[in-house]
């Protein structure tokens, strides 16, 4: 390994390839390691690749994840304190749900809140 001081005060490192290969697969290793950790912790989920598909094709993100997790627009309503016409407007893409709204929606949903803006 060598170090290479920059122009500008920056420091760089040489290494040989091996020694990079071997870094990176560590670091991916890890990673899988986080990940299989958070999915077991229930904090991440794989999601369906039909799911996938609904929300690249453009649906709206309200209605994808309401129907995944198999509860009706009406209970959806009642229980994030919305009107049922008002989740039919988010869904149909008609009106753009404030932060407030979408935080019950996803309380409810079991999503998070990044999961819902489209």
């Amino acid at each position: 390994m060598q170090t290479i001081n920059t122009p500008d005060g920056g420091t760089m490192v040489m290494l040989a390839l091996e020694e990079y290969e071997a870094l990176v697969e560590a670091a991916d290793i890890a990673e899988g390691q986080r990940i299989r950790q958070r999915l077991a912790s229930g904090e991440e989920e794989l999601l369906p690749s039909d799911m996938v598909r609904r929300l690249v094709a453009g649906e709206t993100p309200v209605r994808v994840w309401r129907k995944y997790r198999g509860i009706a627009a009406a209970d959806l309503a009642r229980q994030a304190h919305l009107s049922r016409a008002y989740i039919s407007q988010i869904e149909t893409g008609k009106r753009q749900p404030g932060v407030a709204a979408l935080r019950r929606i996803a309380t409810v949903l079991n999503a998070d809140l990044d999961d819902l803006v489209g």
